[in-house]
């Protein structure tokens, strides 16, 4: 995407944000894994939808001030030895053509900036991207911060951005939706290399390996999320991830997978016969799940609540567990399905969600449905997930092109 998305994106962002105020964000660091090897680096998704920059180690400063905003890009210091080791990193010239952002200096002059600005105030509020899952997660870089500048000058108020940005991010801009688009169309490639090349005797990670080799010859550089191949009664585990058992002639094997496009993300699930060929009880639960992923899709559209869809899609899959004789009344169902029907995606696989997910769905969403049934006494677990755009009166599947009737995976897979 050019460099007017994210002059756009911060100008959105700046309109949020109350006067006399500055937003901090970090593109983040890769962590240490081992020696001297660190973990593959990803951009700090906020800083990167206001950026544009995939690069470790940069910093982003907006300030509102007498409602007049300004922006500075702060770069990594160049390190022209370490360059011989790692390669280049990025100029100011280069930061300006990317992000939009004119005023770039590098990062030894970050300190004493932010000094100035908060002596300067008299009050002045400090926006951080503070977000944690849990209470024992690792603190971030922004999390490090803003504890240090609430030690060192306590005067300034620091509150978290998120929920400002959400609701920016969750409505996604055409150039946004094209990079899923692309995300997806690769996606999909990866799973008809799946069902090609899939029959008894190999591991889940041998057959796993052709949607690698599609994603990456097709220039996608990273995946979604780790991918679930999983086999027979492995699919009855939700986030299963051990992709080493032995496909067996007679069983199916569910993939839930995703290729990154410019870290926009793709996530699909299917599941089809290892031998190309459904039984018939196979074929009736896997039919149970369409229904209701096809239900629900035609029921998506502006103005839906999200609680509401997930509590109707709960009841029928209820009612397809019923028919299915595996329940005798409805409130068994979470016996064989325990998930929401579906979440947010974008920069993220789950993406940001304002208000957790009570929200109401609006044009421009991206968001996925996925229903399932796992029957772990009969070693079937079934999950058909699409990639949907909410539209002006319903919405598009943006993952139309992947097949999944019955008929059509037997006919691909002979």
């Amino acid at each position: 995407m050019n460099k007017d998305v994210y002059i756009r994106n911060r100008s959105r962002f700046m309109e949020t944000i109350e006067d006399n105020s500055v937003a901090i964000l970090f593109a983040g660091k890769a962590p240490k894994k081992t020696g001297d090897e660190l973990y593959e680096f990803t951009a700090n998704r906020n800083f990167y939808y206001l950026t544009g920059i995939q690069e470790q180690e940069h910093i982003v400063l907006l300030s509102k001030s007498k409602d007049v905003t300004s922006e500075k890009l702060f770069l990594k210091d160049l390190d022209l030895a370490a360059e011989m080791w790692n390669g280049k990193t990025l100029r100011d010239n280069e930061g300006k053509e990317i992000s939009g952002i004119e005023d770039v200096v590098y990062m030894s002059d970050f300190n004493s900036h932010i000094h100035t600005l908060i002596n300067r105030a008299e009050n002045i509020t400090l926006y951080l991207d503070l977000d944690r899952e849990a209470i024992d997660e690792v603190d971030s870089i922004a999390n490090i911060f803003g504890r240090e500048i609430r030690n060192k000058y306590p005067q300034v108020i620091v509150k978290n951005l998120s929920n400002k940005i959400a609701p920016l991010r969750i409505i996604k801009s055409a150039e946004e939706i094209e990079e899923m688009k692309k995300a997806i169309e690769i996606t999909i490639e990866g799973v008809k290399a799946l069902m090609k090349n899939s029959k008894a005797g190999i591991k889940e990670y041998g057959l796993e390996a052709h949607f690698d080799f599609e994603c990456k010859t097709r220039g996608a550089k990273d995946y979604a999320f780790r991918t679930i191949a999983a086999s027979g009664k492995n699919a009855t585990i939700l986030h299963y991830a051990e992709n080493n058992s032995e496909l067996k002639d007679g069983d199916l094997i569910l993939f839930d997978l995703g290729a990154q496009w410019n870290l926009y993300n793709a996530d699909i699930t299917r599941t089809f016969p290892v031998n190309g060929k459904f039984t018939d009880r196979q074929k009736e639960v896997y039919e149970a799940v369409l229904r209701v992923n096809k239900s629900v899709i035609e029921k998506i559209k502006p103005g839906i609540n999200y609680k509401e869809l997930n509590t109707w899609a709960t009841d029928l899959i209820a009612d397809e567990c019923i028919k299915l004789g595996i329940i005798k009344e409805k409130d068994e169902v979470r016996k064989y399905y325990w998930h929401s029907i579906g979440h947010s995606l974008g920069l993220d696989t789950h993406d940001v969600e304002p208000q957790g997910r009570n929200f109401t769905f609006a044009e421009g969403m991206v968001f996925t449905v996925e229903p399932g049934i796992y029957i772990g006494e009969e070693s079937i677990g079934i999950r058909i997930e699409d990639d949907i755009l909410v539209t002006k009166d319903g919405c598009e599947v943006l993952t139309k092109d992947m097949i999944k009737n019955v008929s059509d995976i037997e006919e691909f897979m002979k």
